[in-house]
């Protein structure tokens, strides 16, 4: 009895749970290396999109960068306002600017035009290479309408019978084979 048990479980090992896990996986093995591959995963992610610490001034600056736009769109309706609100004060200020010097207006118009033009700039770069991106990825999206073109011409290929789902197993067909 003792070498039928010898035998079964084997010394120290458990032969009938190793030869179980040769034809089914292990389920809580598998289990322990899906939860390993989940956080594996999960700290790539992490990793890949942290955003990346900044100085107090690198913030600073970003928020000074997005001022502009919103206080000449904001300045420019409170100037509307003013003008319903107290049109002598508007006066006396658009009269104040008349007598700016033309110099002073081209030097305002470059600062404004490099300061927008630069952010033009890069946001065109920028939908360039979304451009360029979509364009590479044409032959692909026109593959794939070609394909359903072809589905929508013949309904019958979408829902093919149903031994055409089934492959042909090639060490099956041998061990058929040899059966007779």
């Amino acid at each position: 009895m003792e070498r039928l048990f010898g035998m079964i479980f084997g010394s120290g090992g458990n032969v009938v749970k190793e030869t179980a896990e040769v034809f089914r996986v292990n389920a809580e093995a598998q289990a322990t290396r899906d939860a390993g591959l989940r956080e594996a995963a999960l700290e790539q992610f992490a990793a890949e999109f942290a955003a990346p610490r900044r100085s107090r001034f690198d913030r600073l600056m970003d928020a000074l960068n997005r001022l502009p736009r919103p206080a000449m769109a904001l300045g420019t309706l409170g100037l509307f306002v003013a003008a319903m609100v107290d049109p002598a004060w508007f006066a006396a200020r658009m009269t104040g600017i008349a007598l700016v010097p033309e110099p002073l207006w081209w030097l305002l118009g470059a600062v404004v035009s490099f300061y927008f033009g630069a952010r033009h700039q890069a946001k065109g770069q920028e939908f360039q290479r979304q451009l360029t991106a979509a364009m590479a990825d044409a032959p692909r999206v026109m593959g794939q309408l070609r394909e359903i073109e072809a589905l929508r011409a013949a309904p019958e290929a979408a829902h093919p019978p149903d031994d055409t789902l089934v492959q042909e197993n090639a060490a099956l067909a041998d061990w058929r084979a040899t059966r007779g």
